[in-house]
């Protein structure tokens, strides 16, 4: 009998992704004997050059960690130290967090669905490609992101690191007329958006699911953003405090990032299939509509369908925003005060790819002792491994040019920001 036919795919770096590193896959034959997701971006040790920081200098700092969801890092920050220094805020600023999290949905979203991953399902290798058959459409995605980036420019000061974020509300909350200058816009962006869904659910989906354990946060009366417990489809239900109880980092010596997983159990999945398949009955009714009309059903466990996802929260962001933008009164104090206590904080929100959790310890100087920060992509990169493993042994057979596009796409399931991980893709696929 013959030996088994080696093969080796390389893909130096992943395109349509943020960050850098490279996947290893080793067949024999057809069986896969071996998937590593390579993380090789150097540290930036956020955690170690926060500390010494006077607790007002972290939101502005970690807006730096990311220059696409910056406003997800501030939100878990000035919660967790809110937490820790016992801070009540104004309902009015809850309502104008939760608003700016919908620019920040929006324009990473819509730079997901248009730019990012429709090029996988339309056949081409990029969105500048994409352009010259279906101009419409990347106009549109680009003018959805815009509306996104209008929105955190009036409440941040600028749409790349915002800067008006503060622990205890705002540095300045904006008038009314100001956020009502945004009303025409978002609604041509829910208009859009619902046009987004309608495209997106007629892409045609590899069948492929995985029994996945889903992770989010879950509030009592809405779809999360800021605030709710941490829950599982598994039974999981903590508060924010008990995250490292029931979660644990693990070191790979491949990686220069962590993989986490469920303390007594394994990977798991945070991110927008994790949040739509947990809190479903939470989405208004406009969104429930959009993703029943095109037959997106919770539970869902095809990560491939995960765009149409993305494309249902992006109608989720921009009604929410108008809600809020009708509903906004500005608050008597943007800011609250806080009064100097040695303590520890922990909070999570939802970024747009999933869970980011942070953990702040504060002396009685007020300066920060010690911070943890575990992003999103850091805990979905054990599940983009296993992900691989299963989709790879189905599509072993493929050409070598065949099976490293499938596996960029597979990895772009889950728009990674492998920058916030380090913290892709080189392909190297050895058969033998």
């Amino acid at each position: 009998m013959s030996k088994p036919v080696a093969r080796t795919i390389k893909v130096d770096t992943l395109a349509r992704v943020e960050g850098e590193g490279a996947l290893y896959v080793k067949l024999k034959g057809n069986e896969v004997h071996d998937v590593k997701l390579k993380i090789y971006e150097p540290p930036r040790f956020f955690e170690a050059f926060l500390r010494g920081r006077h607790f007002s200098e972290v939101p502005d700092l970690v807006a730096r960690i990311c220059g696409i969801c910056p406003i997800a890092y501030q939100m878990s920050a000035v919660h967790a130290i809110e937490r820790a220094l016992g801070i009540e805020i104004d309902p009015s600023v809850r309502s104008l967090r939760r608003l700016f999290y919908c620019g920040e949905w929006i324009e990473s979203h819509a730079l997901h669905v248009y730019m990012l991953h429709a090029p996988d399902f339309l056949g081409y290798p990029d969105a500048i490609a994409m352009a010259r058959d279906h101009q419409a459409v990347v106009q549109k995605g680009l003018r959805l992101k815009k509306a996104g980036n209008r929105i955190v420019a009036l409440m941040g000061g600028r749409e790349i690191h915002p800067v008006s974020a503060a622990v205890g509300g705002f540095y300045k909350a904006p008038a009314k007329s100001a956020l009502n200058e945004l009303v025409d816009d978002l609604k041509w962006a829910l208009d859009a958006s619902l046009e987004t869904v309608r495209l997106v659910c007629g892409f045609d989906f590899p069948e492929f699911e995985q029994d996945y354990e889903f992770v989010s946060l879950s509030h009592p009366a809405e779809y999360p953003f800021n605030e709710g417990r941490i829950v599982s489809n598994r039974g999981l239900d903590i508060d924010a405090s008990e995250y490292e109880e029931n979660f644990r980092e693990q070191h790979v010596e491949y990686s220069n990032a962590l993989h986490s997983v469920v303390r007594g159990r394994d990977c798991y999945m945070v991110g927008p299939m994790a949040r739509f398949n947990l809190n479903f009955d939470k989405l208004p009714e406009i969104a429930r509509q959009a993703a029943n009309d095109c037959g997106l059903k919770a539970p869902c466990r095809n990560p491939f369908r995960s765009i149409v996802v993305r494309a249902v929260e992006l109608v989720f962001a921009c009604d929410e925003a108008l809600r809020i933008i009708r509903g906004y009164e500005p608050p008597a104090l943007a800011r609250a005060q806080a009064t100097a206590r040695a303590s520890i904080g922990q909070a999570a929100t939802e970024a747009p790819r999933g869970l980011l959790y942070h953990r702040y310890e504060i002396d009685q100087d007020e300066l920060i002792t010690s911070a943890k920060i575990v992003p999103p992509t850091s805990q979905n990169q054990k599940r983009i491994e296993e992900d691989l493993r299963s989709f790879v042994g189905q599509i072993a057979t493929r050409s070598a040019e065949e099976i490293t596009w499938k596996c960029e796409q597979a990895v772009r399931n889950y728009d990674p920001c492998i920058s916030c991980a380090t913290h892709f893709l080189r392909l190297h696929v050895e058969r033998g």
